[in-house]
């Protein structure tokens, strides 16, 4: 049996809704958390695009040297360009939270595509 989040599943454990503001963009709706934070499908509104946004949790950004090492790791990756690498547009702090824009992909999450149950090699 393969489980996913839902953005249904997900409703409980996250803490921005449909409407909240971030800077430039407005949370269309969650898409999934984990250990590395929150994500949510949001709404470009100076660009006009859809975009994702990974609210940093607060182990991170209240501790300067995990904060410095986040922002040297989004800068890093927004130096990339590879289809399998995904772009960074910016790295920003707002309504008290820190956070990150991402490119927005359409898709299945990667755990709904592992077989459980499934031996490893």
């Amino acid at each position: 049996m393969n489980w996913h989040a839902t953005p249904e599943s997900m409703r409980h454990l996250m803490a921005r809704t449909a409407g909240t503001i971030l800077g430039q963009y407005e949370i269309r709706s969650p898409l999934g958390a984990g250990g590395m934070g929150e994500a949510y499908r949001a709404h470009d509104t100076r660009l006009d695009r859809d975009v994702a946004i990974k609210v940093l949790p607060e182990y991170l950004t209240s501790d300067p040297e995990r904060l410095r090492r986040s922002e040297q790791e989004a800068r890093a990756t927004a130096a990339l360009n590879h289809p399998n690498i995904l772009a960074v547009f910016r790295m920003a702090t707002g309504n008290g939270v820190s956070y990150l824009v991402e490119k927005l992909v359409d898709g299945e999450t990667l755990l709904c595509r592992m077989p459980f149950g499934t031996p490893s090699s």
